[in-house]
């Protein structure tokens, strides 16, 4: 059987509440302890380091993926077991999305809700039957959540799409839900 991944897409910044960063230290413990493989943004700032440094300090494999523009920028983490360099944004997501076998977003600003909702996206459209989750810290994804569910009472979200992604406050729960739906996929 294959080593599983999961996608994490999550802030470059640390926010303004240490909960954030606690967070992403236990969902890096989380998947190191599970067996679980990340794959990322490739960073080592912010959330994203975080996360990538607490899966390596728990001996899990950890895959990131960075635009040259960035490593050039000196914001790469090099101490992942494979970093993966490429030209373009485009490149970086359709990669993610190619070494993953489901997908979780934390807090962080724009570049990551347009991940997670171009993954979204992907599997609405059919591109993939993978797991997507939204893992709701100190209530962040609130109006997002809102968002979506005017976005189906208005009309605008199939119901069949409804529960396209999954959601939850607890990282354990979260992470338990995603991976049965990942071995039933594989």
């Amino acid at each position: 059987m294959s080593f599983m991944r999961l996608c994490v897409f999550c802030g470059s910044k640390h926010g303004n509440k240490p909960l954030y960063s606690e967070t992403a230290l236990h969902v890096g413990r989380l998947l190191a302890e599970r067996g679980i493989g990340l794959v990322y943004g490739g960073g080592h700032v912010g959330l994203m380091g975080v996360l990538a440094d607490a899966v390596l300090a728990g001996g899990g494999e950890v895959i990131g993926v960075i635009p040259q523009s960035m490593v050039e920028s000196e914001l790469a983490h090099t101490k992942v077991t494979d970093l993966i360099v490429v030209q373009t944004m485009h490149e970086r997501k359709a990669l993610m999305a190619l070494k993953s076998d489901a997908f979780l977003a934390l807090p962080g600003g724009v570049g990551t809700a347009e991940e997670f909702f171009e993954i979204a996206t992907w599997r609405q459209l059919g591109l993939h039957d993978k797991p997507v989750g939204l893992l709701n810290v100190a209530g962040f994804f609130d109006p997002l959540i809102a968002w979506m569910e005017r976005a189906y009472a208005d009309g605008f979200i199939a119901e069949k799409h409804r529960g396209l992604v999954c959601i939850s406050s607890d990282a354990e729960q979260l992470i338990a839900a995603l991976q049965p739906r990942w071995r039933r996929d594989r």
